[in-house]
Protein backbone atom coordinates (compact mmCIF):
# COMPACT_ATOMS: atom_id res chain seq x y z
CA UNK A 1 0.00 0.00 0.00
CA UNK A 2 1.30 3.69 -0.96
CA UNK A 3 2.09 5.65 2.06
CA UNK A 4 2.52 9.06 -0.33
CA UNK A 5 0.21 11.79 0.80
CA UNK A 6 -2.93 12.61 -1.53
CA UNK A 7 -3.31 15.94 -2.80
CA UNK A 8 -5.96 16.62 -0.75
CA UNK A 9 -3.99 15.00 2.37
CA UNK A 10 -1.29 16.87 1.50
CA UNK A 11 -3.36 20.52 1.57
CA UNK A 12 -5.24 19.72 5.02
CA UNK A 13 -2.04 18.76 6.41
CA UNK A 14 -0.60 22.29 5.31
CA UNK A 15 -3.30 24.17 6.35
CA UNK A 16 -3.28 22.33 9.89
CA UNK A 17 0.10 23.78 10.22
CA UNK A 18 -0.69 27.41 8.59
CA UNK A 19 -3.77 27.46 11.48
CA UNK A 20 -0.78 26.56 13.82
CA UNK A 21 1.94 28.71 12.93
CA UNK A 22 -0.70 31.78 12.57
CA UNK A 23 -2.10 31.30 15.95
CA UNK A 24 -0.91 34.11 18.35
CA UNK A 25 0.85 32.29 20.96
CA UNK A 26 2.61 30.64 18.12
CA UNK A 27 3.88 33.85 16.64
CA UNK A 28 4.58 35.08 20.02
CA UNK A 29 6.80 32.86 20.76
CA UNK A 30 9.03 32.47 17.62
CA UNK A 31 8.72 36.27 17.67
CA UNK A 32 10.41 36.81 21.56
CA UNK A 33 12.91 33.73 21.24
CA UNK A 34 13.76 35.78 18.02
CA UNK A 35 14.24 39.41 19.06
CA UNK A 36 15.33 38.01 22.91
CA UNK A 37 18.17 36.69 20.75
CA UNK A 38 19.63 39.31 19.13
CA UNK A 39 18.89 42.13 22.40
CA UNK A 40 21.38 39.49 24.17
CA UNK A 41 23.66 39.55 21.74
CA UNK A 42 23.44 43.17 21.31
CA UNK A 43 23.49 43.76 25.04
CA UNK A 44 26.94 41.79 25.27
CA UNK A 45 28.84 44.16 23.13
CA UNK A 46 29.84 48.02 22.89
CA UNK A 47 26.97 50.39 22.85
CA UNK A 48 27.25 51.25 18.94
CA UNK A 49 26.34 47.00 19.08
CA UNK A 50 22.97 48.30 20.34
CA UNK A 51 22.51 50.21 17.78
CA UNK A 52 22.99 47.59 15.04
CA UNK A 53 21.06 44.78 17.28
CA UNK A 54 17.97 47.34 17.34
CA UNK A 55 17.93 47.28 13.67
CA UNK A 56 18.85 43.62 13.39
CA UNK A 57 15.34 43.03 15.78
CA UNK A 58 13.12 45.03 13.45
CA UNK A 59 14.31 42.84 10.65
CA UNK A 60 13.70 39.53 12.86
CA UNK A 61 10.54 40.41 13.76
CA UNK A 62 9.73 41.56 10.35
CA UNK A 63 9.87 38.07 9.29
CA UNK A 64 7.82 36.54 12.06
CA UNK A 65 5.30 38.70 11.24
CA UNK A 66 5.60 37.68 7.49
CA UNK A 67 6.21 34.43 7.77
CA UNK A 68 4.76 32.70 10.56
CA UNK A 69 2.15 35.01 11.84
CA UNK A 70 1.03 35.69 7.79
CA UNK A 71 -0.04 39.31 8.90
CA UNK A 72 1.56 42.99 7.41
CA UNK A 73 3.27 45.07 9.80
CA UNK A 74 2.26 48.76 9.58
CA UNK A 75 3.42 49.37 13.23
CA UNK A 76 6.75 49.47 11.58
CA UNK A 77 6.07 51.40 8.18
CA UNK A 78 8.96 53.31 6.86
CA UNK A 79 6.37 56.43 6.42
CA UNK A 80 6.17 58.28 8.70
CA UNK A 81 8.38 56.73 11.37
CA UNK A 82 10.67 59.57 12.02
CA UNK A 83 7.52 61.64 12.55
CA UNK A 84 5.77 58.91 15.21
CA UNK A 85 9.47 58.74 16.57
CA UNK A 86 9.86 62.48 17.51
CA UNK A 87 6.06 62.91 18.53
CA UNK A 88 6.89 59.69 21.17
CA UNK A 89 10.06 61.12 22.28
CA UNK A 90 8.91 64.45 22.92
CA UNK A 91 6.16 63.08 24.97
CA UNK A 92 9.22 61.24 26.80
CA UNK A 93 11.27 63.83 27.03
CA UNK A 94 8.69 66.28 29.05
CA UNK A 95 7.16 63.06 31.00
CA UNK A 96 10.87 62.52 32.49
CA UNK A 97 11.79 66.40 33.13
CA UNK A 98 7.96 67.33 34.39
CA UNK A 99 8.61 64.20 37.30
CA UNK A 100 12.60 65.21 38.20
CA UNK A 101 11.15 68.75 38.56
CA UNK A 102 8.52 67.99 40.46
CA UNK A 103 10.35 65.85 42.74
CA UNK A 104 13.02 68.66 42.88
CA UNK A 105 10.27 71.10 44.33
CA UNK A 106 9.65 68.94 46.70
CA UNK A 107 13.38 68.90 47.98
CA UNK A 108 14.11 65.63 46.62
CA UNK A 109 16.45 66.06 43.49
CA UNK A 110 19.55 68.76 43.00
CA UNK A 111 21.89 68.22 40.50
CA UNK A 112 25.27 69.26 39.54
CA UNK A 113 27.48 68.65 36.39
CA UNK A 114 29.67 66.09 36.01
CA UNK A 115 33.15 66.08 34.69
CA UNK A 116 33.84 63.81 31.45
CA UNK A 117 33.83 63.40 27.69
CA UNK A 118 30.32 64.79 26.78
CA UNK A 119 30.28 63.26 23.49
CA UNK A 120 31.59 59.98 24.45
CA UNK A 121 28.62 60.11 27.71
CA UNK A 122 25.49 61.15 24.99
CA UNK A 123 26.69 58.54 22.34
CA UNK A 124 27.13 56.06 24.70
CA UNK A 125 24.01 56.46 26.55
CA UNK A 126 21.87 57.58 23.54
CA UNK A 127 23.17 53.86 21.35
CA UNK A 128 21.90 51.97 24.57
CA UNK A 129 18.77 53.63 25.22
CA UNK A 130 17.89 53.24 21.59
CA UNK A 131 18.86 49.40 21.49
CA UNK A 132 16.86 48.60 24.52
CA UNK A 133 13.68 50.80 23.58
CA UNK A 134 13.73 49.12 20.23
CA UNK A 135 13.55 45.57 21.67
CA UNK A 136 11.55 45.79 24.12
CA UNK A 137 8.76 47.22 22.59
CA UNK A 138 9.14 45.18 19.36
CA UNK A 139 8.47 42.28 22.01
CA UNK A 140 6.26 43.68 24.44
CA UNK A 141 4.29 46.01 22.51
CA UNK A 142 4.62 44.82 18.99
CA UNK A 143 4.18 40.75 20.25
CA UNK A 144 2.95 40.64 23.20
CA UNK A 145 0.38 43.27 23.33
CA UNK A 146 -1.05 42.28 19.34
CA UNK A 147 -0.97 38.48 20.12
CA UNK A 148 -2.90 39.00 23.47
CA UNK A 149 -4.88 41.27 22.14
CA UNK A 150 -6.35 39.34 19.46
CA UNK A 151 -6.69 36.62 22.47
CA UNK A 152 -8.43 38.38 25.27
CA UNK A 153 -9.37 41.84 23.67
CA UNK A 154 -7.41 45.52 24.20
CA UNK A 155 -7.81 45.94 27.75
CA UNK A 156 -7.07 43.15 29.14
CA UNK A 157 -3.74 42.78 26.70
CA UNK A 158 -2.54 46.23 28.04
CA UNK A 159 -3.12 44.63 31.61
CA UNK A 160 -1.56 41.35 30.89
CA UNK A 161 1.77 42.92 29.29
CA UNK A 162 2.09 45.58 32.03
CA UNK A 163 2.21 43.06 34.71
CA UNK A 164 5.01 41.47 32.57
CA UNK A 165 6.67 44.57 32.34
CA UNK A 166 7.23 45.21 36.14
CA UNK A 167 8.09 41.65 36.89
CA UNK A 168 10.88 41.45 34.05
CA UNK A 169 12.52 44.86 36.31
CA UNK A 170 12.12 42.69 39.25
CA UNK A 171 15.72 41.61 38.75
CA UNK A 172 17.03 44.89 38.16
CA UNK A 173 19.29 46.30 40.90
CA UNK A 174 17.52 47.84 44.22
CA UNK A 175 14.13 46.51 42.63
CA UNK A 176 10.96 46.27 45.29
CA UNK A 177 7.68 45.13 44.75
CA UNK A 178 6.51 48.58 44.69
CA UNK A 179 9.37 49.57 42.16
CA UNK A 180 7.91 46.57 40.24
CA UNK A 181 4.36 47.57 40.43
CA UNK A 182 5.22 51.26 40.04
CA UNK A 183 6.88 50.25 36.25
CA UNK A 184 3.77 47.89 35.62
CA UNK A 185 1.42 51.51 36.12
CA UNK A 186 3.57 54.16 34.82
CA UNK A 187 5.77 52.54 32.00
CA UNK A 188 3.38 49.14 31.17
CA UNK A 189 0.16 50.86 30.73
CA UNK A 190 1.01 54.08 29.42
CA UNK A 191 3.39 52.18 27.11
CA UNK A 192 0.02 50.07 26.15
CA UNK A 193 -2.43 53.08 25.46
CA UNK A 194 0.33 55.06 23.89
CA UNK A 195 0.04 51.89 21.18
CA UNK A 196 -3.38 51.50 21.22
CA UNK A 197 -3.44 54.55 20.24
CA UNK A 198 -1.07 55.71 17.62
CA UNK A 199 -0.63 51.86 16.69
CA UNK A 200 2.95 52.50 15.67
CA UNK A 201 6.11 50.94 17.29
CA UNK A 202 8.25 53.77 16.32
CA UNK A 203 6.06 56.50 18.31
CA UNK A 204 6.12 54.39 21.22
CA UNK A 205 9.83 53.32 21.21
CA UNK A 206 10.84 57.23 20.68
CA UNK A 207 8.96 57.62 23.84
CA UNK A 208 10.52 55.22 25.73
CA UNK A 209 13.93 55.76 24.78
CA UNK A 210 13.39 60.00 25.42
CA UNK A 211 12.28 58.35 29.03
CA UNK A 212 15.65 56.28 29.49
CA UNK A 213 18.01 58.46 27.75
CA UNK A 214 17.08 61.82 29.24
CA UNK A 215 17.00 59.89 32.78
CA UNK A 216 20.58 58.81 32.16
CA UNK A 217 21.65 62.10 31.23
CA UNK A 218 19.94 63.67 33.92
CA UNK A 219 22.57 61.28 36.59
CA UNK A 220 19.03 59.21 37.54
CA UNK A 221 19.57 55.55 37.99
CA UNK A 222 17.52 54.14 34.85
CA UNK A 223 15.86 51.25 36.82
CA UNK A 224 18.42 50.64 39.09
CA UNK A 225 21.17 50.39 36.60
CA UNK A 226 23.43 53.67 36.88
CA UNK A 227 25.88 55.43 34.33
CA UNK A 228 28.03 58.15 33.83
CA UNK A 229 25.54 61.01 32.98
CA UNK A 230 25.94 64.70 32.16
CA UNK A 231 24.42 65.90 35.45
CA UNK A 232 24.90 64.14 38.50
CA UNK A 233 21.92 63.62 40.65
CA UNK A 234 22.06 64.19 44.47
CA UNK A 235 18.98 62.33 46.47
CA UNK A 236 17.84 63.43 49.82
CA UNK A 237 14.35 62.53 51.38
CA UNK A 238 11.86 59.56 51.55
CA UNK A 239 12.04 57.12 48.46
CA UNK A 240 8.60 57.32 47.83
CA UNK A 241 9.23 60.89 46.65
CA UNK A 242 12.34 60.04 45.01
CA UNK A 243 12.32 56.24 44.20
CA UNK A 244 15.38 55.65 46.29
CA UNK A 245 18.22 53.71 44.80
CA UNK A 246 16.22 52.20 41.94
CA UNK A 247 15.39 55.89 40.69
CA UNK A 248 13.08 57.76 39.50
CA UNK A 249 10.77 55.04 38.37
CA UNK A 250 10.26 54.09 42.07
CA UNK A 251 8.67 57.46 42.74
CA UNK A 252 4.76 58.09 43.38
CA UNK A 253 5.64 61.40 41.44
CA UNK A 254 6.11 59.55 37.76
CA UNK A 255 2.79 57.33 38.71
CA UNK A 256 0.76 60.29 39.02
CA UNK A 257 2.04 61.49 35.67
CA UNK A 258 1.86 58.72 33.93
CA UNK A 259 -2.40 58.57 34.40
CA UNK A 260 -2.44 62.34 33.39
CA UNK A 261 -0.96 60.76 29.69
CA UNK A 262 -2.15 57.64 29.88
CA UNK A 263 -6.12 58.84 30.15
CA UNK A 264 -6.46 60.93 27.28
CA UNK A 265 -4.50 57.83 25.47
CA UNK A 266 -7.31 55.34 25.92
CA UNK A 267 -9.93 57.89 25.29
CA UNK A 268 -8.79 59.14 22.06
CA UNK A 269 -7.82 54.84 21.05
CA UNK A 270 -11.32 54.29 21.96
CA UNK A 271 -13.06 57.24 19.80
CA UNK A 272 -10.78 56.10 16.75
CA UNK A 273 -12.74 52.46 17.14
CA UNK A 274 -8.98 51.11 17.91
CA UNK A 275 -10.02 49.12 20.82
CA UNK A 276 -10.43 45.30 20.84
CA UNK A 277 -13.02 44.09 22.62
CA UNK A 278 -12.75 40.80 25.15
CA UNK A 279 -12.96 37.46 22.96
CA UNK A 280 -12.75 34.16 23.22
CA UNK A 281 -9.62 32.24 20.64
CA UNK A 282 -7.48 33.64 18.34
CA UNK A 283 -8.14 35.15 14.92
Amino acid sequence: MSTTATPDHAHQGGGRMRRIARFPLTWLLVGLLGVGAVSAVAASGPPVLAVLGAGAAVAVYWAVMRFVAGRSTPEIARRGAGREALTGAGIGLGFVLVSALLIAIFGGYSFTWSSGNVLSVVFAMVSVSVGAAVTEELMFRGLALQALERLFGSRAAVAITALAFGGMHLANPGATGWSSLAIALEAGVLLGAAYLWRRSIWFVAGLHFAWNATEGLLGIPVSGHVAPGLLTTHVTGPALLTGGEFGLEASIVPVVVSVLLTVPMFIRARRRGDLVPMRRGGR
